[in-house]
């Protein structure tokens, strides 16, 4: 049993302990590259690692809890502590990240009236009902009771959203009930309210910053604690990128290695990140400040350790300055247990391709309503949803114009005869359906105009909008209206559209195994496309050795990438992400399978495995 303890500075076990940690997301990283990402931590020189539990990734739907395979977070805890690393826990239910939704699960938002992040009853029921199965699996880790996890950090960055103190206590009130018993920490920017707001007595504030650390810890030490350690808890040694934003971003090494000594001279660090990973699937978050950026599938944060396990630079310089900072750490290194190479496929020529309104029957159900309904109203957490209805222009009328009173993310309108409604499965009437629209954030508000076809067909015709959720905001106050899809009413040359029908297609496992390839394609129009590539796994003195292997997608628009069962994550030709990370372990002997799913009809011959990235 050990004790851990703020005082002054930080204590372990009586005597003075400085705190050398680095951000690792074991739900970014495959779970067979835990061992090898968290000894890498330990040779570069920290003694402790920190990681973010996310909400929404354990309990996806309400009441339904997973924690087994690449969420068994007590797997990685129990590798960190056989590696003699210390740990540093932030819990939720907020995390931000950049991941989808700040780590809050989707479901929050079917309840009419929901406060999040607040003291609002039914909000803090739901946290509680988590909690209620959350902590009791952390709790035999704490250093106290046995384990390595020394400190746990109450919500995150809250003071740049609110000041409800009650809600915080409440956090705190929760931990110590289910038994939490090591000492709190907030993490907060050291500037204007921040710090105030998202402060409370019994935890220690720390402050996220990514350079000029002796102002910063300067005013941490104004406005936080008057006494006691100082700690950057987000050392932003790096950043990430967002989809669209010129270019891939890198941080100044020499002005990190310079707040680096500062820090570690007068305090305490975590590196956020020292390992990015990957935001797989659909699970990245965005940001919105004059515009939605949704963020990239590689989450690389231009880190100390790359997106897909390299030592990089970075590692190297500033490997040379915690050293001086804890020597005791680096007389032996370890040897790394896990065997990993990149490898190159070449080419891999398209093998089958079939349409999504040729399979929309087979993959969704649809849901009937007057008005459209949101995504999470239908039970969509992410991916997309096809609304559906008739629209009825006018003969002769040549254009058609609509506006949307609340809708996001990004929705693509195809209209096509009456035909089109009565028989998607007839590929001569989807020779009719047309894309008039692309739509995107803001251009949403402005709504479209748009030819009709056929304008002299007096009969009903289809109207389809597939509406994709980009990523639910991570950071701020438009959190509060995250709700994705269609949100509100329709008009049609200036008249409300209503009886509508909506396929969720969130493009799960379940799904995605019912796609049959034999079922038709259109050219030009929302498809998927089937690639098939043979591996021979490689073994030295009797283990496997892991081929990572990159998936360029250059010659496709947009969409995401689908391995063996496994939705890699998005890619979209506006970069500055150019390929996707495919970690070995996803790869199994014989025949694997990717499919891509291409919303907007860009498409190629080909796709290419790499033997490395190409972040822009």
């Amino acid at each position: 049993m050990g004790r851990f303890e703020i005082k002054d500075d930080f204590y372990l076990d009586g005597k003075k302990f400085k705190i050398i940690s680095g951000a690792l997301h074991y739900f970014r990283v495959r779970p067979e590259y835990w061992q090898d990402r968290l000894e890498k931590l330990k040779n570069f020189g920290c003694n402790t690692v920190e990681t973010y539990i996310p909400w929404n990734f354990h309990e996806p739907e309400k009441g339904v809890f997973l924690w087994e395979g690449d969420r068994d977070f007590i797997k990685f805890i129990d590798i960190a502590e056989s590696l003699g690393l210390y740990i540093i826990i932030r819990p939720s239910p907020f995390i931000c990240a950049e991941w989808e939704f700040g780590g809050l699960p989707y479901w929050l938002l079917r309840e009419d009236g929901m406060k999040l992040r607040s003291s609002y009853g039914p909000y803090l029921e739901h946290v509680k009902d988590y909690y209620n199965q959350l902590i009791p699996r952390l709790v035999p880790h704490q250093i106290d009771k046995g384990g390595k996890i020394i400190l746990v950090q109450i919500e995150n960055e809250y003071g740049y959203f609110g000041r409800d103190k009650k809600y915080l206590q409440f956090l705190a009130d929760c931990l110590r009930e289910q038994g939490i018993t090591v000492p709190f920490v907030t993490s907060d920017g050291p500037w204007g309210w921040a710090l105030k707001n998202g402060s409370i007595p019994d935890a220690l504030p720390t402050a996220n910053f990514g350079s000029k650390a002796a102002m910063q810890f300067g005013a941490l030490r104004r406005k936080g604690r008057k006494n006691g350690p100082l700690m950057c808890m987000e050392f932003w040694a790096g950043w990430f990128d967002a989809w669209g934003n010129g270019g891939h971003k890198k941080s100044n090494l020499e002005q990190n290695k310079k707040d680096l000594i500062y820090m570690l001279e007068n305090g305490n660090v975590n590196f956020y990140m020292f390992h990015g990973g990957t935001n797989f699937g659909f699970m990245n978050g965005s940001n919105y400040y004059t515009k939605l950026t949704p963020d990239t599938t590689s989450y690389d944060y231009d880190a100390v350790l790359s997106e897909c396990g390299d030592i990089t630079e970075k590692y190297k310089v500033l490997h040379d300055v915690v050293k001086v900072y804890n020597p005791g750490l680096l007389t032996k290194q370890l040897t790394l247990s896990t065997k990993i190479q990149k490898k190159s496929f070449g080419k891999i020529p398209l093998c089958k391709a079939t349409g999504l309104f040729e399979n929309l029957e087979n993959l969704s159900t649809p849901s009937a309503s007057e008005n459209p309904l949101s995504m999470e109203k239908l039970g969509v957490g992410s991916g997309y949803v096809l609304y559906k209805s008739k629209l009825d222009s006018g003969a002769g009328e040549d254009k058609v114009k609509i506006k949307f009173s609340s809708a996001n993310d990004r929705l693509i309108g195809f209209l096509g005869s009456d035909k089109c409604w009565q028989n998607l499965q007839n590929l001569q009437n989807l020779q009719n359906l047309q894309k008039v629209f692309t739509l995107f954030d803001r251009e949403i508000a402005k709504g479209a105009t748009f030819s009709d076809i056929n304008k002299s067909d007096t009969g009903e015709k289809a109207l389809y909008i597939l509406a994709e959720n980009l990523g639910r905001v991570n950071f701020g106050g438009r959190i509060k209206k995250q709700q994705k899809g269609i949100t509100g009413d329709v008009k049609i040359n200036g008249k409300c559209c209503n009886d509508w029908q909506a396929y969720p297609l969130a493009f799960n496992s379940e799904q995605m195994d019912k796609i049959d390839f034999n079922a038709g394609y259109t050219k030009g129009l929302p498809g998927f496309y089937l690639f098939e590539f043979e591996y021979e796994p490689n073994y030295t003195e009797g283990k496997i050795v892991y081929d990572d292997t990159f998936l360029d997608f250059s010659g496709w628009g947009k969409g995401f990438a689908y391995i063996n069962g496994f939705n890699l994550g998005r890619y979209w030709n506006i970069g500055p992400q150019k390929r996707l990370y495919i970690p070995g372990p996803l790869l199994k002997k014989g025949r694997n399978q990717i499919i891509l799913f291409e919303s907007e009809g860009i498409t190629s011959d080909s796709i290419e495995l790499c033997d490395e990235p190409d972040l822009g």
